[in-house]
């Protein structure tokens, strides 16, 4: 809403334009008027709407016309007596017609003035009043202050006695969001939730079904199995327009985020957040909720992924289409292609962390600081602690990490990314080359944690690497065991950017279902690897009749989680801490205690005779040794790598 009103009083001379202005500030008819009142301000703790306001009077016996047109322009551009002709319709500045020294005559002339309103949309009302006996005169002030902070032309046009396309469209947005279980009808509870949103109180029952019922009585299809369908809703906003109370709809209008022209407001949209450097930025677990929410509602036959028809659904509340058939190939899909609910979350993860204001603008087209009773989208937000604290307190609390993709080109890069998303070969062919995406997104666990990794396919340009395609947590350098030149790519990338960083690199050896040919190198991949302490080449092929594996992926998530650890002889060497525990985790002689465990657990009771039973102390006896044997072994393993 605005911040201030403008007032500005026009009009012949001599008919009292001063005299109203005086009239209201001293509360009594002024013995000596002056040509021209100077400019009155009211307090905004004074006025019914909490604006300040100003009050402006015109005198053409001391004004020129040109200072006229300067005042005019600070209410607004526009002036019926002036140009009308030459605005645009839409645009104009609300008009009040006043009839002064109503105590001058006997009958009303409101008759003659109906045409007149008529005529100009503008015209926001009409008012009777007389300076002289104080008639109407607080009156008259506050209805030129709702004209402006409640203008009824953006809404309704009068001619067709309906709503404005801009308001049916902003209503309708509002009727979705409210709309919490997606049924197409608002029930008691949401018509309550938004009662409360919009104006701080709950509708009583009986209020409730005096609403229904207005609705009933105007319109068959307005309340449908006891709710309120959006004609009614619609219905109910063109009733309080038409009667006058246009400030109701406005406030609907203002508290979902929209300005005086209809618009979702800028500051709504894009609320402050402050970033600093070497940041990032994932949502929060209240925002997860949210987003679930809003799958939920529209996952209609409760599959687990939005079709194209539920997809479009759920952004219906979107100026534009906000995905792409891109992002179809950025996240797990389906087997009919379709986003899955793992997806869904994975792509709004990844537009939260390349781009947080374009998420922040998507949340509120969602309604999220509405749905979810917050202050603004930010609250959705969390801003990740500097890299460089994590490094040094050796834990970091990201869920999501990012990984950029290097190598030449035919090196399999796009079969990397795409494999992530559970394709093999075969399925990677069916992608269109207008589609193809250079992210891929999805989670890992590591050590029983759920973290998201963001694969980015960097463009194999040496010379043209920009600041975005060196800024990630891993580096994963991909070469194709058949292309003999395929590896002296990635060692020239290695080189120049990531050999003095602190970043951790992985070698990709791809393609690895085809005969390896020796690469045309100084020294061979695994030679390179031990030279420079990082892990051996990890042998993938995509070329598989089933889902590519996932470990690989599990691994570099790993090393992005713990860059200190220098996790470099990942599974291959069984000496460092990493494989010592995986291989642990995963050892006979722990599957068969867990097994044991599993049975003794599932024991409900031990009987008297067990209790005196020698074996069965035995038993417990053995069982406490073992436990008490693999807790020093588990000890001495941790132990010995430092």
């Amino acid at each position: 809403m605005r911040k201030d009103v403008r007032i500005l009083l026009v009009g012949e001379p001599k008919v009292g334009k001063t005299s109203l202005i005086m009239s209201l500030v001293s509360e009594e008819f002024p013995n000596v008027v002056p040509y021209r009142a100077e400019e009155i301000t009211i307090p905004a703790d004074v006025t019914p709407e909490r604006v300040p306001t100003h009050i402006v009077d015109y005198s053409e016996a001391e004004q020129t016309d040109e200072q006229l047109f300067q005042e005019i322009s600070k209410v607004t551009s526009h002036w019926i007596p002036l140009i009308t002709e030459n605005t645009d319709k839409d645009s104009r500045v609300p008009l009040i017609l006043v009839g002064n020294k109503s105590d001058l005559v006997e009958h009303s002339s409101m008759e003659t003035i109906l045409p007149i309103m008529n005529r100009h949309s503008e015209i926001e009302t009409c008012v009777e009043c007389s300076a002289k006996n104080l008639k109407n005169i607080s009156e008259l002030f506050y209805y030129a202050q709702k004209a402006v902070l409640h203008p009824t032309g953006p809404l309704y046009c009068p001619d067709k006695k309906d709503m404005k396309p801009l308001c049916v469209k902003a209503l309708t947005r509002i009727f979705k969001v409210s709309d919490l279980d997606n049924d197409g009808i608002l029930n008691d509870n949401e018509l309550n939730f938004f009662q409360r949103t919009c104006f701080n109180t709950p509708l009583e029952s009986q209020a409730l079904e005096d609403v229904k019922n207005v609705v009933r009585k105007n319109l068959t299809d307005g309340v449908c199995d006891n709710g309120l369908t959006l004609q009614g809703f619609l219905f109910l906003h063109t009733l309080f327009i038409q009667r006058g109370r246009h400030e109701t709809t406005w406030t609907v209008l203002r508290r979902f985020g929209y300005d005086d022209d209809l618009e979702l407001n800028q500051d709504y949209l894009f609320p402050p957040l402050k970033l600093p450097p070497d940041c990032t930025t994932e949502l929060n677990h209240n925002a997860y909720l949210f987003l679930q929410s809003v799958f939920d509602k529209h996952d209609k036959d409760r599959d687990c992924a939005l079709s194209p028809e539920e997809m479009r659904d759920l952004f219906d509340v979107f100026p534009y289409m906000p995905w792409g058939p891109d992002v179809n190939n950025t996240v797990c899909t389906n087997d009919q292609g379709w986003i899955t609910y793992q997806g869904y979350l994975s792509q709004w993860t990844l537009t939260t962390y390349l781009d947080v204001q374009r998420c922040l603008e998507y949340l509120g087209y969602l309604g999220y600081s509405i749905i979810a009773e917050q202050e603004s989208q930010a609250a959705g937000i969390t801003v990740t602690r500097d890299k460089k604290i994590d490094l040094q307190k050796k834990q970091t609390q990201r869920s999501v990490f990012r990984c950029n993709v290097f190598g030449d080109i035919g090196s399999g890069k796009s079969g990397f990314l795409q494999a992530f998303l559970g394709r093999n070969l075969m399925c990677q062919k069916t992608i269109r080359e207008e589609h193809r995406s250079y992210y891929a997104i999805s989670t890992t666990y590591v050590y029983g944690q759920e973290k998201y990794l963001l694969l980015h396919e960097v463009f194999p340009d040496f010379d043209y690497l920009s600041d975005a395609d060196l800024a990630c947590d891993i580096v994963c350098l991909v070469y194709d065991v058949s292309n003999p030149y395929s590896f002296e790519y990635c060692t020239k990338v290695f080189k120049e950017y990531f050999m003095d960083s602190k970043i951790p690199c992985m070698m990709i050896a791809a393609k690895s279902d085809m005969p390896e040919i020796k690469q045309i190198y100084s020294c061979s991949p695994l030679e390179f690897c031990r030279r420079h302490k990082m892990p051996p080449p990890q042998s993938f092929t995509c070329n598989t009749t089933a889902a590519p594996s996932r470990d690989i992926y599990t691994k570099l998530t790993t090393m992005a989680m713990h860059p200190h650890a220098r996790l470099r002889c990942m599974c291959t060497c069984n000496r460092c801490t990493f494989c010592l525990c995986q291989n642990f985790l995963n050892s006979e002689l722990l599957q068969t205690v867990r097994a044991k465990l599993y049975a003794v657990v599932l024991i409900r009771h031990v009987s008297q005779a067990d209790l005196k039973s020698s074996t069965f102390w035995l038993k417990a006896s053995v069982g406490a040794t073992v436990f008490a044997v693999l807790g020093f072994a588990m000890y001495r393993v941790l132990l010995k790598p430092r």
